[in-house]
């Protein structure tokens, strides 16, 4: 079996010694690993916790905006329905033609009839 080195620091002393210091080392090591783990796990839980507030922030931005476009795009077409009621009240009303409307209607008929037979009536 091949010798394992030896720091040689430990050259001097007693095998014991130098495989309570190498697990001392090692159980040290695995203590900070296991610190350092412990500390990433916080971070990434702190980053996790710092997204969801960014996401939960913008999802309320964004509820507020699209209320404000909902609540003018509301304002706009009740606004534009108001336009086309007023034209269709406008439009149902009967409307007494002028002597000059009756003119030009009866002048209207009189061409379409004689295009339509070849001469006057």
């Amino acid at each position: 079996m091949a010798k394992l080195p030896v720091a040689s620091d430990q050259s001097n002393m007693p095998v014991d010694d130098v495989v309570e210091t190498s697990i001392a080392r090692v159980l040290d090591a695995e203590a900070a690993a296991l610190d350092a783990i412990a500390r990433a796990r916080d971070d990434a839980a702190a980053i996790a916790e710092r997204a969801r507030e960014e996401v939960r922030r913008i999802g309320l931005r964004t509820d507020r905006r699209v209320g404000a476009l909902r609540a003018a795009f509301k304002t706009s077409v009740a606004a534009e329905i108001a336009l086309l009621e007023s034209a269709a009240t406008a439009l149902a009303g009967i409307h007494e033609l002028t002597p000059a409307e009756v003119e030009r209607v009866d002048r209207a008929v009189r061409a379409t009839a004689e295009a339509l037979t070849g001469g006057p009536p």
